[in-house]
């Protein structure tokens, strides 16, 4: 059930403002509370509660230790979504979406090794030995690269989910996550269909403080689960710790035990040899 107070957040930031009733998509139906002024409201206790559920789902995810990548290349939501995917430490798109940057992710990969190349030829020196030209021809390169790549540079493996910023926009990537069945969570409007997006958060996508409030969430949600990763991770390297120090004590144990009993022996050795000289005597 949807808490009041999320969803008075999600009406002050005008999460609840769909499209014009003319440009709607009919899936997006049972989403709509209302019509008004020819546009379209959007029912917000629906949208709370597929937040709520979005958002478990990406904070698993990062538990897990694997990468969310978020998309979104609309102006009013470009450094929305560089600030909150940075600061949960997520690749982002939010330049033009490369084409192929999933379903022919090996050739991407190669592109960002491009741009090391260029790093490590500038730390050894081998840079300086490039005419003015080629290094303005290579300069030029990088700039593109780090444009258009620099935000997935770290990302050495296929993202476990995507989360997209109006879908309608983004179909490419929505096209190449369904053909490779890569999970879709999207905030859609009500102009896009929900039935492709793995977890539809119904909300407005146009607006900044409606984007920033949403996507705000999920990178939250994926912090928590950084910090579940994290806490596990130190459970397991005490619960380790506290194993081989166990394992030192009985082995300390043995030997001391294995020690005393050689003493004891050896004791008990000179003792029979003592009193068997004295039998003799």
């Amino acid at each position: 059930m949807a808490n009041n107070s999320d969803v008075k957040s999600l009406l002050d930031a005008g999460v609840h403002f769909g499209h014009l009733t003319r440009k709607w998509n009919p899936n997006m139906a049972p989403y709509i509370y209302m019509e008004r002024n020819g546009i379209h409201i959007i029912n917000l206790y629906k949208t709370s509660a597929k937040l709520a559920e979005a958002t478990e789902a990406l904070r698993n995810i990062a538990a897990s230790g694997r990468k969310v990548l978020f998309v979104a290349t609309k102006k009013q939501a470009k450094d929305i979504v560089a600030q909150h995917a940075s600061d949960a430490n997520m690749p982002y798109i939010t330049e033009r979406w490369p084409g192929g940057m999933l379903t022919n992710f090996v050739t991407i990969r190669k592109a960002v090794k491009k741009m090391a190349t260029v790093d490590r030829m500038k730390k050894d020196g081998r840079y300086e030995t490039l005419s003015k030209k080629e290094r303005l021809q290579v300069d030029r390169m990088r700039a593109k690269l780090e444009k258009n790549l620099g935000s997935i540079t770290e990302m050495t493996r296929m993202p476990a989910a995507l989360f997209i910023v109006d879908t309608v926009r983004e179909h490419i990537a929505v096209k190449e996550a369904l053909k490779l069945g890569i999970p879709i969570f999207a905030m859609v409007d009500t102009n896009a269909n929900p039935r492709d997006i793995d977890y539809v958060i119904p909300s407005n996508d146009d607006a900044s403080k409606s984007i920033d409030i949403i996507v705000k969430e999920a990178t939250d949600a994926i912090q928590a689960g950084l910090e579940d990763r994290k806490s596990e991770k130190n459970a397991e390297d005490q619960a380790k710790e506290e194993k081989e120090a166990k394992v030192a004590k009985e082995e300390k144990e043995a030997k001391e035990a294995a020690k005393a009993d050689k003493k004891a022996a050896k004791e008990e050795k000179a003792t029979a040899e003592t009193t068997a000289k004295d039998e003799e005597e």
